[in-house]
């Protein structure tokens, strides 16, 4: 199966660190791979509603809710591009993987066995020294991988604060480089397993 990239941007900032980071990863892709960049700013999904135990769950058939199943599900690796926000990814991106959960339980969709086998990555950037502080990100990402049978290709971290601050983050540049190849450890800084 050709790779096909879905980068989910779940920033409040246009053009900010996080995008730029990704946006350099994204140019270590072979040209014949597949991109998608998705602002959740620019397509704003609606607040989650949890309706698991009511008999209506039909598939949106426009709107921003189905370019982003569309796109989900078309997709071999899915790239959360989330700023590092109190903690954890941003409200934006929260949103999208909340419609997860009722994506399992519409009709004709099969989303559970169709992410099953394919990737979730991760870039974020935070503005703090320790790298641990992402730890509830990464485990979001994570855990949400693990419970569709997907395989977790790591989140890339970068440090910055002011737009254009994460380009003068030279480690993170460098693992840029080889972030979506998965051959080197470092790639996943600073965890190191997969």
């Amino acid at each position: 199966m050709d790779r096909r990239f879905l980068f989910v941007l779940g920033s409040s900032r246009t053009d900010g660190n996080t995008e730029a980071l990704a946006r350099r990863a994204a140019e270590q892709l072979a040209p014949s791979v597949d991109q998608t960049w998705i602002s959740l700013t620019e397509h704003p999904l609606p607040d989650f509603e949890d309706v698991r135990h009511d008999s209506d769950h039909a598939r949106p058939t426009e709107g921003d809710l189905a370019l982003l199943l569309d796109a989900t599900l078309a997709a071999t690796d899915v790239v959360i591009v989330s700023p590092l926000y109190w903690y954890s990814v941003s409200t934006q991106v929260k949103r999208y993987l909340d419609h997860w959960s009722g994506w399992l339980r519409t009709p004709g969709v099969d989303f559970r066995a169709t992410m099953a086998g394919r990737t979730l990555w991760g870039v974020t950037v935070l503005a703090d020294p320790q790298a641990s502080v992402a730890d509830p990100l990464v485990g979001t990402l994570n855990n949400s991988a693990a419970y569709l049978g997907m395989r977790f290709g790591g989140v890339l971290l970068g440090n910055g604060s002011k737009p254009g601050d994460v380009l003068g983050d030279m480690d993170a540049l460098a693992r840029a480089k080889s972030f979506f190849a998965g051959e080197a450890p470092f790639a996943r800084f600073p965890y190191e397993t997969r």
